[in-house]
């Protein structure tokens, strides 16, 4: 019998791994008319104060649009906030290219409805080559022959704002592009948008890519072909999204960075809100029962063998 999620509940007839990849024409043509304005931006305006505008923008986005706004709490309701501030950083996610709120929803949801089965077919568990993988992850979908059923609970589904982002998130990029465009004309459209688009999505994949091949290990979750692993050097530049290890074990949690020294700039962003009574129902690891199968990794301890001496 298959495992259900909390939206993912398959049918009699679903099947985790009898399914096709297909080209994805939408989502292959939103990616290269980016990838157009953002060698564009590259080439015809190389300026400072665009490539500035174009960090600062991105990690807005990432850090409280897509890390926080979309992952910790539209998805995984990992804290509470109001409902004006949960729209602000779901509409800040929004920005980051990848899908409207339903969309995100759906697309993380399914990858890890797979990931939790016995069998996970190679794209969503990341298992071909890093070429093959790139263009499955940013060009393609896997689309089951009997998709079990998905329901986004009642509250974010029949939401006003959400059901407009969902319809127009492609459309949400113009009032950003027409503020940056007053700001920096062309240079800081191109730099501010394009660009911007096109290192969230491929860093994004990346991450994912690499996060389930390699790196560091603080669980183990037994009986499933896919494990997360930590990317210690990458944790500040993607808001905390890299301690994926951890996130594999705690899913709930609203720390990713769960142990000392483990920097989460998005739990910071978090606790900012909290202290400002902006969040509040925060969980952590220990908020939850461990998930089952759950197994400490004991870390690894490098012995120093001295090198004898001649005699």
């Amino acid at each position: 019998m298959l495992a259900a999620t909390d939206r993912v509940f398959p049918e009699n007839a679903t099947s985790a791994t009898d399914g096709r990849i297909e080209w994805d024409w939408a989502k292959s043509l939103w990616y290269f008319t980016h990838l157009v304005g953002a060698v564009a931006a590259i080439t015809l305006f190389p300026r400072w104060d665009a490539a500035a505008a174009m960090v600062g923008l991105t990690a807005i986005t990432i850090c409280g649009g897509h890390s926080v706004g979309m992952h910790r709490l539209l998805i995984h309701r990992s804290f509470a906030a109001p409902l004006w501030l949960e729209r602000l950083l779901v509409w800040l996610g929004t920005l980051v290219g990848m899908a409207g709120p339903f969309g995100m929803i759906h697309a993380h949801d399914m990858r890890d409805w797979h990931q939790r089965q016995v069998e996970c077919p190679p794209h969503p568990s990341h298992g071909a080559g890093f070429w093959r993988d790139a263009w499955w992850q940013l060009h393609c979908r896997f689309a089951l022959i009997a998709p079990p059923r998905f329901v986004i609970e009642d509250p974010v589904a029949r939401d006003p704002f959400y059901r407009f982002l969902e319809r127009t998130w492609m459309a949400q990029q113009l009032p950003v592009a027409a503020l940056l465009w007053a700001f920096g004309g062309w240079a800081w459209v191109l730099w501010g948008i394009s660009l911007r688009i096109v290192l969230s999505l491929t860093g994004h994949w990346a991450v994912g890519h690499f996060a389930h091949k390699t790196g560091h290990q603080g669980w183990h979750v037994a009986g499933l072909p896919v494990q997360g692993y930590n990317l210690p050097w990458l944790s500040l530049i993607t808001f905390g999204e890299s301690w994926h290890g951890n996130h594999h074990a705690f899913p709930h949690s609203a720390r990713l960075g769960v142990e000392a020294g483990q920097l989460d700039p998005g739990f910071w962003l978090i606790r900012a809100m909290q202290a400002m009574g902006l969040a509040h129902r925060v969980r952590l690891p220990d908020s939850e029962p461990h998930r089952d199968g759950l197994q400490r990794v004991p870390p690894v301890v490098e012995i120093s063998v001295p090198t004898p001496r001649p005699a």
